[in-house]
Parts: structure tokens; sequence; C-alpha cells
């Protein structure tokens, strides 16, 4: 009996995979492992709409409860896969895969889809009851908990899920600071003049923003923590403490496997990891620039959850892959909302078009007059004619980009843009 495709991790791109091989025609066994208990769920609401209160818990759910048993998918909860073996039989690319309760999955074909864990920070007090991560549900749902009773909040961290969170707790009326150890904001994602405006944003807002800013330590009083240390000497009072400085690829069992790990699972632009009959997706891989097929990127993002899972069922199958999409992204921090389309790394060249001190503009990024991306802040339509001039390669002369009076989609000529690699 043919043990079919196990897929490790219940992730986003877990999902995705075994609804892709369905969608392929695809008749063998399908069975999805999750180390949570709860089945695959939406995560970008954990730091904004759930936290809120606008969803609930069960709102989050990807599929129904009936659709794993009506498609034919083994969704196996509660379990963590810690070992596997390849090629018991011979067979390219079969195995099987144990956890420690002791349950064993044959299978054909194999697919990790492990996501990543959030990076811890070693320092003193940093057990202390109060501080917090938000990466999975149950940290979502304590949270959310704590911030009903919580007074003075204190976010570790100035990427998109800390001011995220840190808007949310705002909007509740709480005392929040922002501490981050980097001297801008979000400083891997966005140019300099992004940076400066979400910070001002976020002070207007009544939040405190410290850049440039290590923490040290937490102290703490009968186990809960009652304030942050700083490398200066500076000490901020807090019942909560929200970390989010960053995730790891979680890539221990690819490293078992003996697969090349580079910062995340190294895969193709087919998801083939080094052993070409095993695929990865999501979050715990890196991956060839979607957009150019030169270097390796990693890319957090369910857009790139679903491409590379859709992508990974494909090269299982062996049939043709999709064309790659352009990346995007979104970050709701309250009522500024940032889209992203493209990935602006190694622009020489950014034109800001309207004004950040209104709180409506975007950001055009080039390399070599080449359009390469746009952050745009509450500003939906910039976002989709540069979204559209990737996927179609037309571009934005940049000369032009600035001119807030026209329309982005009446600039829109053929001309150099970064496509999407087939």
């Amino acid at each position: 009996m043919s043990g079919g495709t196990l897929i490790v991790g219940a992730s986003q791109a877990g999902l995705q995979l075994a609804v892709s091989l369905r969608q392929l025609g695809d008749t063998e066994p399908i069975t999805l492992v999750g180390e949570e208990i709860h089945p695959p769920y939406q995560r970008p609401p954990l730091s904004k709409e759930f936290l809120t209160g606008q969803t609930d818990l069960e709102s989050l759910a990807l599929r129904t409860p009936s659709y794993y048993t009506d498609a034919g998918i083994d969704l196996v909860p509660g379990e963590r896969v810690t070992e596997v073996d390849l090629s018991p039989s011979g067979r390219p690319g079969s195995g099987s895969a144990k956890t420690p309760s002791g349950r064993v999955f044959a299978f054909d074909r194999l697919a990790l889809t492990v996501g990543a864990g959030p990076r811890r920070l070693a320092v003193p007090g940093a057990e202390l009851d109060g501080i917090r991560y938000l990466r999975d549900r149950d940290d979502a749902a304590h949270l959310r908990q704590r911030l009903t009773t919580a007074s003075r909040v204190v976010v570790v961290g100035g990427g998109f899920i800390g001011l995220e969170a840190a808007a949310v707790a705002r909007g509740f009326g709480k005392d929040v600071t922002v501490v981050e150890a980097a001297d801008r904001l979000i400083s891997r994602a966005v140019a300099p003049v992004v940076s400066e405006f979400y910070r001002r944003a976020h002070v207007r807002r009544g939040t405190r923003v410290s850049l440039s800013a290590a923490v040290t330590g937490f102290d703490g009083e009968r186990g809960r923590v009652t304030g942050v240390r700083l490398a200066d000497g500076t000490r901020l009072p807090a019942d909560l403490v929200l970390i989010g400085v960053g995730v790891l690829p979680r890539t221990e069992l690819a490293e078992h496997l003996g697969l090349e790990c580079d910062r995340g699972i190294v895969v193709d632009a087919g998801t083939r990891t080094s052993d070409p009959h095993v695929v990865a997706a999501g979050d715990c891989t890196v991956q060839p620039h979607p957009m150019t097929g030169l270097g390796r990127v990693r890319l957090e993002s369910v857009q790139n959850a679903v491409a590379q899972a859709t992508t990974a069922a494909a090269t299982l199958l062996g049939t043709p892959a999709p064309q790659r999409a352009v990346p995007w992204f979104w970050s709701y921090q309250g009522d500024l909302k940032l889209q992203i389309a493209g990935l602006s790394g190694g622009y020489d060249q950014h034109v800001v078009r309207g004004d950040p001190d209104s709180e409506r503009f975007s950001v055009l990024y080039y390399r070599q007059d080449e359009l390469l991306a746009i952050d745009a802040v509450n500003s939906p339509a910039d976002y989709m004619a540069v979204r559209k001039a990737l996927t179609q390669g037309t571009t934005v002369p940049a000369s032009v980009a600035g001119d807030s009076g026209t329309p982005l989609k009446a600039l829109l000529i053929t001309g150099r843009a970064v496509v999407p690699s087939s």
C-alpha cells in the first residue's frame, strides 16, 4: 500500500500544499502532521484583528473541520515529528517518520513546512511571568487576556509584529513604549523615510519609541515582570512585555536529514531541497530571489507560503510549476495600512510620492532605473499600480513617479521592470 505524501508542519504552507495536491488530481494518501493541537489557521490576524477583539479564534481556521475528511487529508494535530528515515525500501524520497509519542508515518513523498519560531532574548529575568512572545494562536490568546489588565506595556522590537501589537495596546489606552536595538524602525524592510514616518506616527498617537536601545535584563517581584533594563542604565516600568525580535527558521529535521541549510532550509525555484526528492516551503526556507532568480532570500509572508506550497505540490507530482507571483506583504498598525509589492533589497534610488505628514504616501524603489518595489501607506491605488507593473513587466519612470497629482496607473509605460522568473 502506498504511503502517499507526508507533510510535516500544519502551517499555511502545509495546508496549501495538501490542497494543491488534491487540486492537481493527486489521489494518493496525504498526511498533514502539526505540532499544535489546533487545525491550520491564519496567523496575520493574531497581531491585528484578533488582539483588538474584532475576530475570534474559531474564525481564524483556514478550513472547516469537515474539509479534511471530504478532501481525504489525514490531519494529525498535536504531534511533533522528530525522526525521519529516508528510503528504507530503496525508493527515492520514501521513508518513515516518528514522533515522541510513538506514532509512525510511512511516506512515498516528503514535504517540510515546519515554519519558524520566535527568536528569544537570553537576558536575566527573561523567564518572568508577564513576558510574552507572539507567534501562535495560544500566544495571541494569552496576550489578549493580559492586555485587559495591563497598564504599562513595553514592546521589545520595532519590526512589523512589534509595531502592530503596540498600536493595538495604545488603542486600548495603555501606556506603551517600543524599544528597538537598531537606529530606526523596520530597518531591514523599508527605506529610512518610511522608518521615520512610522516613528513619528506612533509618537503622535502617544507611544514612546526608543531607538538604539539594547535590553540587558528584566526586573520582577514575586515572579512577575515589573521593568525592563536598557544598556544605558534606563529602567522602563512594565507589567506586560511583548518581545518581537524576529524569528528563527526551524531547521532541526532538515539538518537531521543532512539537507543544506543556510539561515533556513535551502530550496531551488521548484522548492526542492539539496535532496531533490524532498521539498520544503514557507517560513522555514531560503530560496532564489523569486523575481530575478539570483541569490538567496527568506520571505515571511502568507503570499510566499501559498506560492511556494503550490509550486511544491507541482514538483512532487512532476507537473509544470505555476509562474511565480510578485511578492506582496501588508502590515496594519491601527489606522496605518502599509502594503508592499516587490522586494526592495539592493535598491540604489527611491522616490517619495506624496507627503508622509499626510499619512498617505508611497515610496518606489529602483536599482539602475529598474522598478523593484513599492511601500504604500494608506495608498492602495499606488500599491495596485506597481504590483501590476511588476507582474506585467511595465514600469513607472523614477523621473515622474513623484508626481502625486497624476495617478500611478497613468504613468505606467513599457520599460525596465523586474519581472518574476518562471
